[in-house]
This record gives C-alpha cells, sequence and structure tokens, in this order.
C-alpha cells in the first residue's frame, strides 16, 4: 500500500476512535437529560398532589352550594392534572440540545473516519464486516439526525447513540480490518449498489427496534399505571404513547422492506455476474431471505390480520434480532461463499 494510503488509513482509525469517545459523552448527556426530566415530572406531579388535596380538604369544609359554585367557576369535573399537562418538555430540556449538537459533531468526525477509509482503499469502505459496520452506525445516526429536523425524536437519542457505540465498539474490537483491497468478486459496481441499500435498510430497522422495545416499556409502565400502580418511569412522559411508536415504526418498516427487497433481488443479480447462479441456497443468501421473511409477515400481519400491540413490536424486534445474526454468527462461523465479507 503507497505510504499516502496507509496514513489515510491510520487517519481513519483515530478518527472512529475521536467519534466513538464523543458519541460517549453524547450518550451520557443524552442519560442525564432522561434522569433530570424525570426527577422534575415527579417534583412537578407531587406539587400537583399536594395543591389537589389541599383544594379538596377545602372543598370538604365548605356548604354544598359553596362547592357547586366552585365546581361552575372551575369549569365542572375534569379530572387531576397530570406533569404532562403542565410542562413543556422541549423548551426546558437543555440537556437534550447539547446532546445533540455533541452527536451532530460526532457524526462529522465519524463521517470524516468512513471517507479517509475509503481513500485509503480506492473504492467504498463497506467491502467487509469492519467497513460495513463502521458506514452502518454512521447512516443510522445521519437517518436519527436528519428525522429530528422534522420531527422530535430526541427521546431516541439515549437508543440510537448507544447502538452506534455498540456497533463501533464491535467493529474496531471484534471486527477490525486493515485497509486493503477486497477479492475479486467484490470488485464490481454491484458492490456499491447493493451494500449501500443493504446498509439503508439495516440503519432503519435499527431504528424502528428501538422503537419497538419503547413501544413495550411504553405498554407495560401504561397498564402498571391503569391498575393503579406507581409511575416508576416518569421520564416515560418524554416518549410519544405506544400507539404512536408503533405507526411511526410501521411506516419506517415498511420503507425499509422495499430496500431490503432490493437488496435481495441485488444481490441475486450480482450472484449471477460472480459465480454463474441466481440463487444458490449459500448460508448468507438464505438468512437474508429468512429477514425478508419475518418482515413480510411483520407487515401483512399489521396490515390484514389486525396484529398490533405487543405483537407487531415483538415481531419487529425478532426480525432485527434475525439481521444481527446474519451480520454476527453467520459471517463468522458458516462457511460459504459470502465467508469472505
Amino acid at each position: 500500500m503507497p505510504p499516502i494510503n496507509q496514513a489515510l488509513g491510520e487517519f481513519s482509525e483515530r478518527f472512529m476512535l475521536l467519534a466513538a469517545l464523543t458519541y460517549t459523552v453524547a450518550f451520557i448527556v443524552f442519560t442525564l437529560d432522561l434522569v433530570k426530566s424525570s426527577k422534575r415530572i415527579r417534583a412537578v406531579e407531587e406539587n400537583l398532589a399536594a395543591s389537589q388535596e389541599a383544594e379538596q380538604m377545602v372543598l370538604a369544609g365548605a356548604d354544598r352550594g359553596t362547592r357547586s359554585g366552585s365546581a361552575a367557576r372551575t369549569g365542572g369535573t375534569a379530572g387531576p392534572s397530570t406533569a404532562d399537562d403542565t410542562m413543556d418538555y422541549s423548551g426546558q430540556r437543555r440537556l437534550a440540545r447539547i446532546a445533540v449538537v455533541l452527536t451532530v459533531v460526532a457524526a462529522l468526525i465519524h463521517a470524516a473516519g468512513v471517507i479517509s477509509r475509503g481513500l485509503a482503499t480506492n473504492r467504498v469502505p463497506w467491502g467487509n464486516m469492519y467497513e460495513f459496520c463502521t458506514t452502518g452506525a454512521l447512516v443510522v445516526v445521519l437517518v436519527f439526525l436528519v428525522v429530528l429536523i422534522r420531527k422530535d425524536l430526541r427521546f431516541l437519542g439515549t437508543f440510537v447513540v448507544g447502538l452506534t457505540l455498540v456497533m463501533l465498539c464491535a467493529a474496531t474490537i471484534g471486527f477490525f480490518t486493515p485497509a486493503g483491497n477486497v477479492v475479486p468478486a467484490l470488485q464490481s459496481y454491484w458492490l456499491i449498489i447493493h451494500v449501500s441499500v443493504a446498509v439503508a435498510a439495516s440503519a432503519l430497522f435499527t431504528l424502528t427496534f428501538a422503537m419497538s422495545v419503547l413501544q413495550l416499556v411504553q405498554t407495560s409502565r401504561m397498564r402498571k399505571l391503569a391498575a393503579g400502580g406507581a409511575d416508576r418511569a416518569p421520564f416515560m412522559r418524554l416518549v410519544p404513547s405506544a400507539l404512536s411508536l408503533e405507526n411511526l415504526s410501521y411506516r419506517i418498516n415498511a420503507f425499509a422492506f422495499v430496500m431490503w427487497t432490493f437488496t435481495l433481488m441485488a444481490g441475486a443479480i450480482w450472484a449471477e455476474e460472480a459465480w454463474g447462479r441466481y440463487w444458490g441456497w449459500d448460508v448468507k443468501e438464505v438468512w437474508t431471505f429468512v429477514i425478508w421473511v419475518v418482515f413480510a409477515g411483520y407487515l401483512h400481519a399489521r396490515a390484514t390480520r389486525g396484529w398490533t400491540g405487543t405483537r407487531a413490536a415483538w415481531l419487529c424486534i425478532i426480525g432485527y434480532l434475525c439481521i444481527v445474526f446474519n451480520f454476527t454468527i453467520v459471517n463468522i462461523y458458516f462457511s460459504g461463499l459470502h465467508s469472505y465479507a
């Protein structure tokens, strides 16, 4: 490898390390925001409960006519107030805004690492597991930041940045590969088409995985509250309802499924060019198809069979676990035509 390419490869590794450190700080700040918001919500609700108790004591000591007049003046029989009714979460979350800025800085550093890796290898930087993982982590963050422009998804910050850190650590510790050329089978324009769409689809499935986990947590929380239990996770007030999470996850999954379908088709065309057949029951091909079947079942069951709520969330989680299995276990422990990846 020429000295300049070697230097670029070293710069890429340093950028990745610096990006991981910045993501770590952003993760901590996102977590502190959730903790601080949780305490603030508890304090507000304690004050509301105290004021309501005092009001009830005053009403209890008054005559029936006074109570009727008071009810008329206050608008009748409105339900008890909650922190959700009185707090503007978006305006008070200074830590969340700082965390978003840190995430943007980390993404810029991360992008510099991915670009310098591509320049060092003179090709697109997703020719092996290390590059796929680092590029995929970048796409996850970029998608999250782009969506933030239109919709406040800062409640996902802890989970998205946390998953990004896991991907970067896995790439550096478990899948690290020095910058270099790829095997002849990968020296094709299909590497750009097939793998780039697979990376983007995987990034979207990562977001919906986080939403599905939050959906299950939110559903469990609301059931406990309905049964009269205490709210042990008040920071979940910052998260949309389980139904909103499910609907958003469904729309993103539908779009990602189209991309995964294209990934499967493009892979078959590339396989015909490289190996002379469209389908050969290679273990990687089989698991790519299994993932397609799981998400096709998820979309079909939710749209036509009424599989909503926790069942839909679990199907989405199972589909993402299949993606993780395909990327890790299949690539590492199963031999096949895709083993070089």
